[in-house]
């Protein structure tokens, strides 16, 4: 790591490619001394091929630095004398933004491990070139499960004891394999059936490695081309990582939104069994169920794929609002839909590990933010803009999250006219990647989770069939309900103090009868409009009847 401290890159006039295969042999070398040291500090048993691992490690990094390297001269070549407020720029743009999807998509599935993860924690950010989220997209249903006496070694290091003594009978077989763990079914001793999460082994050792190498290279990036700041992306993925690799952590974030939900009887969670947890082994109540997105199933059982949709939308939109406590990645998976019970169905939740508690300055700025997008107040959310740290771009909120601009004359989740598609072509038109990377690394934090987490559910809602205006009624209801919301208070505060719920539902029936009087008159201005058109071509018709037949009598 000195080394790194010391290394100074070549004045910009260098070749980029210079400067990267600099780069490279300096990453090569901390490389492989970052995998000596993981082979040396490794105190596994289990792990008799040390060597071996640390050859992986460095065949790892040197896989990730050919990736990056002709992804920069793929981008500095192809769009060298081209000028960029051409077409043929932005076609040479796509092209390029197409090849280097499919070079980290391979990278991802060549590395494995962490590198799966990065490519699907990406594939989910907006704002990201839509060839890069379409093909990390492919990455959410790809991993290889690991070898059984592996995960029986890290259960019996973990628990202390022979499987054969917690359990009447395991699965061999996992019911579920992700990037960092594999889930089993199995049976307890008492009969009851659960779902055991283990961590793959040497995940640790590898994280180390593989998100040194990550910010690396970001950072070179960025010395070539500083209009690429993507290095808070790296910054935001090995965050999140590191928390998904603590289990006891997941298992008190599985708790914690259990008891945000507790009233609710179509939330299910699954109850935690502690004295068989450890940081690497997770035990939990098995629940049945299938995705989310499941629509064949959904119908199959006779239930409405609208009814699941709006129930998903307004269990995320109370954690992000009210709560302030987010499920990090829901992604189909990690929701089970399981029918049965007084409401026809219940909502699983899963995969607890990357949760997020947002400032709670942050959670009021924000439910303060969505009640100005859906009554389109350009100068309150202006205002916010300043306050979240992107000044002009603010404008581009209400396209981000609603779908329409903020001048817009449609009405609510139904899209923006052709008139402002093409203005709002006009405007994207003119902005620079510069421009897209500083907005992105100029919001806070909890921004950008909220913003990964709506993406997710959005896109299952729009599987789902389920129209835009569900979503964004919910988010308009428990943002107003959350600047109604007291922190300090318990999660069942609406329960106990009727007042308080009486003047959030209040409150948002006035914002709705706002927005429905808007809507209104939008409605009325466009039938005049429609009316006037109408009657202008009639009297134009009319006229032109009355001076062909003046002609025709004259002759």
């Amino acid at each position: 790591m000195e080394f790194l401290r010391k290394f100074k890159f070549p004045a910009r006039s260098k070749s980029p490619l210079f400067v990267f295969t600099i780069a490279g042999v300096a990453i090569t070398a901390v490389t492989s001394s970052s995998a000596v040291s993981v082979f040396r500090d490794s105190t596994s048993i289990h792990n008799p091929n040390k060597i071996a691992t640390a050859v992986e490690g460095v065949v790892r990094s040197s896989r990730a630095i050919y990736a990056i390297t002709v992804t920069v001269a793929d981008y500095k070549y192809s769009l060298r004398r081209v000028t960029a407020d051409s077409d043929e720029y932005l076609q040479r743009l796509t092209e390029v933004h197409a090849r280097s999807a499919k070079r980290i998509l391979k990278l991802c599935e060549s590395n494995k491990g962490f590198y799966v993860k990065a490519g699907q924690f990406v594939a989910t950010l907006k704002l990201v070139p839509k060839e890069y989220s379409l093909a990390l997209s492919s990455l959410q249903d790809q991993a290889v499960p690991c070898n059984f006496q592996d995960i029986k070694h890290v259960l019996t290091s973990n628990l202390g004891r022979n499987l054969s003594e917690i359990f009447l009978s395991f699965d061999e077989e996992p019911i579920a394999a992700a990037s960092i763990a594999q889930v089993h079914h199995a049976i307890l001793k008492d009969h009851q059936e659960v779902a055991v999460k283990v961590q793959y082994p040497g995940l640790k050792q590898n994280m180390k490695l593989d998100t040194m190498i990550m910010s690396f290279l970001s950072k070179s990036v960025v010395k070539i081309f500083q209009e690429y700041r993507f290095d808070w992306l790296v910054h935001e993925f090995v965050k999140s990582i590191s928390q998904e690799l603590d289990f006891i952590q997941e298992a008190k974030n599985s708790e914690r939104i259990a008891t945000n939900f507790k009233h609710n009887k179509m939330i299910t969670v699954p109850t935690v069994f502690w004295e068989f947890t450890t940081a690497q082994v997770l035990i939990m109540q098995f629940c049945k169920g299938f995705k989310v997105d499941d629509v064949e199933a959904i119908k199959r059982t006779n239930l409405s794929p609208g009814k699941v949709a709006k129930l998903l939308v307004e269990v995320f939109a109370e954690m992000i609002f009210v709560h302030g406590f987010i499920h990090g990645d829901p992604h189909p998976g990690n929701i089970l839909v399981s029918p049965g019970g007084q409401n026809g169905f219940s909502l699983v939740l899963l995969d607890h590990g990357n949760c997020k508690t947002l400032d709670e300055g942050f959670r009021q700025d924000f439910c303060r933010l969505w009640e100005a997008l859906i009554l389109l107040d350009s100068t309150k959310i202006q205002e916010l803009g300043t306050r979240f740290g992107v000044g002009q771009y603010a404008k581009f909120f209400p396209v981000i999250f609603t779908g329409r601009t903020s001048d817009s004359k449609s009405g609510l989740g139904k899209g923006m006219s052709i008139q402002e598609r093409q203005k709002l072509k006009q405007e994207v038109k003119l902005l620079r990647l510069e421009d897209v990377t500083t907005f992105m690394g100029s919001l806070p934090p909890d921004f950008l989770t909220v913003l990964r987490t709506d993406g997710l559910i959005r896109s299952i809602t729009l599987k789902l069939s389920a129209p835009q205006r569900v979503r964004l009624l919910a988010y308009a209801k428990y943002a107003v309900y959350g600047l109604g919301y007291n922190p300090t208070s318990e999660p069942d505060f609406v329960e106990k103090s009727m007042i308080s719920r009486s003047v959030m539902l209040v409150s948002y029936i006035r914002l709705r009868l706002i927005l429905e009087l808007m809507e209104l008159f939008q409605g009325v201005k466009k039938l005049k409009h429609t009316i006037c058109t109408f009657y202008g071509r009639v009297v134009d018709g009319i006229t032109r009847c009355v001076k062909v037949s003046s002609v025709t009598s004259i002759v």
